[in-house]
């Protein structure tokens, strides 16, 4: 019976047949099938994940502006890497449409599903990091009142649909997931680090007020102080149950660069604390800026700190991984967003501290962003063309 199934198996694989006996011919190989089409990649299975791509690419062109010293060159190369970003925007923002209108049931699962539900997190990241590159790359390209225009309407927008997702993927975690002890991920992260990316981007904006309106001002700038305190305190909930999870069972491997999500509400609240100081010159009690100022360095340096320690414990855990056979998947994205987050905090670190060692840990950490990028872009691209991802 056994030599019988190896022969079956041998002669679908298309392999000769042994001789049965040392006078019988072998019997003829039947004819290889050829290989079915693999499908297209289904717009039923276009997750929310694929805004990562968005804030990625668009992370990858306003951080990169915004380095201090930065060549010539480097500024005309990320206005190309924004209008990139303008791209996949509107096409995921289209293809994801197409998703809730023609397989809203499916839209309904993934958000019943605690795997899945926190990556609506990144629709308002995506718009909030757009509308930020906008503002910072535009004005030559569109003009200033159009840069300006398009960054206060993504901002609304994305600060809006943050908050939503704030509160309705927890109230979904709290009510309807059914997650198990060892099922906390950094992935919970997503949905309550978009407030702190509206904190960081909405700064800018105060300046484009009219000088008259401190109120306006003002209150602007006290709304992002409130959103980089709510995102803050949620995350700090958050992170034990991330390392805890990581303490008793660890991440499958191709799950394991999601560690350096943790690296987003670090570098993004140290970011929004430097713009934030910024914008505060432009409100009327004088004393905010001064306050600002110093509190966004002494949060900033021991949470850039605590950043660097966790992307070597991060990227330990992703040798490691590679290793043991880990290969691509979407979650290479998170390589891109959260080095990003870490590159403008020390960019806002070296404006408010002088010190030439931020400047050069930015520049650092943006040349690990554009090779993270590089590879989570070259991968997605061979994934999707070879109908794989």
């Amino acid at each position: 019976m056994a030599a019988l199934t190896d022969s079956a198996a041998r002669a679908e694989a298309g392999a000769p047949l042994a001789r049965t006996d040392a006078g019988s011919p072998p019997a003829a190989a039947p004819a290889r099938k050829a290989p079915e089409p693999v499908p297209a990649p289904s717009l039923r299975e276009f997750g929310p994940n694929w805004y990562a791509a968005v804030m990625g690419t668009s992370i990858l062109a306003g951080s990169g502006a915004g380095l201090r010293g930065r060549p010539g060159w480097l500024h005309a190369l990320c206005t190309g890497v924004w209008m990139l970003a303008l791209l996949v925007l509107a096409v995921v923002l289209a293809a994801r449409a197409g998703h809730w209108l023609r397989h809203a049931d499916r839209a309904r699962e993934h958000l019943a599903d605690h795997t899945v539900a926190p990556f609506y997190g990144c629709l308002p990241m995506a718009l909030l990091s757009v509308g930020s590159s906008t503002l910072l790359l535009g004005p030559p390209v569109i003009g200033e009142h159009a840069a300006v225009v398009t960054d206060a309407a993504l901002w609304t927008l994305g600060t809006v649909s943050g908050l939503v997702v704030a509160v309705g993927v927890p109230y979904l975690m709290a009510t309807r997931h059914r997650i198990g002890p060892d099922d906390a991920s950094p992935v919970w992260l997503l949905p309550i680090v978009a407030p702190m990316v509206a904190a960081a981007a909405g700064p800018a904006l105060v300046a484009h007020l009219p000088a008259t309106a401190g109120q306006a001002r003002e209150a602007l700038l006290l709304g992002c102080l409130a959103l980089f305190g709510m995102s803050l305190l949620a995350t700090t909930t958050m992170l034990p149950l991330v390392w805890g999870r990581l303490t008793r069972r660890e991440l499958p491997l191709a799950a394991t660069p999601a560690l350096l999500l943790v690296l987003g509400p670090l570098g993004q609240s140290t970011t929004a604390t430097g713009n934030i100081a910024d914008a505060a010159r432009g409100v009327p009690h004088e004393s905010y800026a001064t306050a600002l100022r110093a509190f966004s360095v002494l949060y900033g340096v021991p949470v850039m700190g605590f950043a660097l320690l966790w992307l070597l414990l991060a990227a330990a855990l992703l040798v490691r991984a590679v290793r043991r056979g880990m290969g691509y998947s979407m979650t290479w994205w998170a390589f891109t967003f959260p080095l990003g987050t870490c590159v403008t905090g020390a960019t806002a670190l070296s404006r408010h501290s002088g010190l030439d060692a931020a400047t050069w840990l930015a520049a650092g950490l943006y040349v690990l962003l554009a090779a993270g990028w590089l590879a989570a872009a070259t991968g997605t691209l061979r994934s999707f063309t070879r109908r794989a991802v």
